[in-house]
């Protein structure tokens, strides 16, 4: 089997232990990947604090480290078809979505290299005549960045790119589900020309890696991508370093169409708003709101369409959907068909996992207008699963919209402008996309409300978000500070 190691202050290891690694695909071991423990995560925090505090990264002007996000972006570009081929073995994740998120997670790369040397302060017009007082934005410090096994590529792009534009230094945790992209990402990196420790990349289990990290009292920010269960440890480990926290978490994304919507380009944006990436994607629309005047007809057409879909090997690039990552989705999603067509949901397609070698599971629709307390309109699947509710009007299409916990993204399909933006303005969410979906860049902010976690990332916000603002007072007087105990 293909064997795999950690990066730790410019040097790759073997981990404490090692575990391996199972093709979604066929359900077998292809790979030995490093397991970080206690030692190892000590070792890449204090890697990462001496490289922020040393010289060559601390004095490098912005533009250097703008120069070297730069050269790394382009090595990533030139490395793209490994880094995607390796991304489709070890989550299943296609290879025609691969392909072209590894492409385009360059431009990020690019993009905070731009920004590296456009993190400005301020000066203040201060009401003091014998003052001139500024802020300096610095970097917030040594950065633990944990990002899950789907597009790990690309959600440790959001956190990587812009915390080294600002002159942090990361510790980045893969997932132990399919870690191989990041490992090898850091063999890219070690080319780029960092100073050691800048970055350092480890992989491993909750209790022994996760949690060590999140509470390690030498992390100054956690950035994290993941469940909110997950999150909620993390938040409960900051207490003891008081870290600040950034979290990208779950969706359960409302996908709104109404009558006057352009069907056909709604049916395709809904199938790839739930069933590219195979669901896998926090981002997923899966409720479908729809009016009740075009639900029939959208139902058959988009019934036509998911079971025309081409299910397949995931390197196959006339695939459509591919695995599921693990054997536990496969359970998840059954056992949320299953609950939800006992409380009532009627399912249109899908259901059941198909009987093939790895971790198929078809796409899936179920009607659930008449059982508005089903599972499946509440729980994220992370997975092929759409739940259909119908509606009759605007306003209650916004509040089947906002029943939920999460508030991430959002879909809205329509005609009328001035419709689009009062469901813009109810929306709770995060993202509004209107007559598209799943559209992203890194110019744009990306993040949520309630269980969906808060801070943003792309945009410039996100870069200063890994700044703290420094208030610097300068006494403009010649003239002796006053004896402060000398009555005048």
């Amino acid at each position: 089997m293909q064997q795999f190691q950690q990066y730790i202050g410019g040097m790759f290891s073997d981990g404490s232990a090692q575990f391996e690694s199972q093709d979604p695909a066929t359900g077998k071991p292809w790979a030995l990947m490093p397991e970080a423990r206690e030692g190892d995560v000590n070792a890449a925090v204090d890697a990462a604090q001496t490289a922020f505090y040393s010289p060559e990264w601390a004095g490098m002007t912005p533009s250097q480290r703008g120069k070297l996000l730069h050269r790394l972006a382009d090595l990533i570009a030139d490395n793209a078809e490994t880094l995607a081929a390796l991304e489709t073995r070890d989550t299943g994740k296609i290879i025609r979505e691969t392909s072209a998120q590894v492409a385009y997670v360059a431009e990020y790369y690019r993009y905070y290299a731009g920004l590296a040397d456009k993190i400005e302060g301020a000066h203040l017009p201060i009401d003091k005549p014998d003052m001139e007082v500024w802020l300096r934005r610095e970097p917030v410090g040594v950065v633990a960045a944990v990002v899950p096994w789907n597009s790990q590529l690309f959600l440790s792009a959001v956190k990587i790119g812009p915390a080294l534009a600002a002159g942090c230094t990361v510790v980045l945790k893969a997932s132990e589900d399919g870690p191989a992209p990041m490992l090898e990402f850091a063999r890219i990196f070690d080319q780029a020309g960092f100073p050691a420790g800048v970055l350092n990349v480890i992989t491993g289990f909750g209790p022994k890696c996760g949690a060590v990290l999140t509470s390690h009292p030498k992390i100054d920010h956690v950035a994290f991508t993941g469940g909110p269960d997950t999150a909620r440890h993390i938040v409960r480990n900051s207490a003891e370093n008081l870290a600040s926290t950034s979290l990208e978490l779950g969706g359960k994304s409302p996908f709104i169409v109404f009558e006057d919507a352009d069907i056909e380009s709604a049916v395709n944006a809904q199938v790839s708003g739930i069933f590219a990436a195979t669901g896998q994607s926090c981002v997923a629309g899966s409720r479908l709101v729809i009016s009740n005047q075009i639900k029939d007809l959208f139902l058959k057409r988009l019934k036509e369409k998911a079971e025309a879909v081409v299910i397949g090997e995931p390197d196959d690039i006339a695939t459509e959907v591919g695995p599921l990552c693990t054997t536990a989705q496969i359970q998840l999603a059954e056992a949320l068909v299953s609950q939800s067509t006992q409380a009532g949901a009627k399912l249109i397609t899908g259901g059941t996992a198909l009987d093939r070698t790895g971790n198929f599971f078809p796409p899936t629709i179920l009607d659930c207008s008449n059982a508005p307390e089903t599972p499946c309109l509440t729980q994220e699947a992370f997975g092929p699963v759409l739940s259909v509710v119908g509606f009759d009007t605007e306003a209650e299409a916004l509040q089947i919209a906002n029943d939920t916990a999460f508030g991430l993204a959002s879909g809205v399909f329509t005609k009328d402008l001035t419709r689009a933006h009062r469901m813009i303005r109810g929306i709770r969410a995060g993202i509004v996309w209107v007559n598209t979906y799943r559209a992203v860049s890194p110019m744009a902010p990306f993040g949520g409300h309630g269980l969906s976690g808060h801070g943003r990332e792309g945009g410039i916000q996100a870069a200063l978000d890994y700044t703290k603002v420094k208030a610097v007072w300068l006494r403009t007087s010649d003239e002796p500070i006053p004896d402060p105990f000398v009555m005048r």
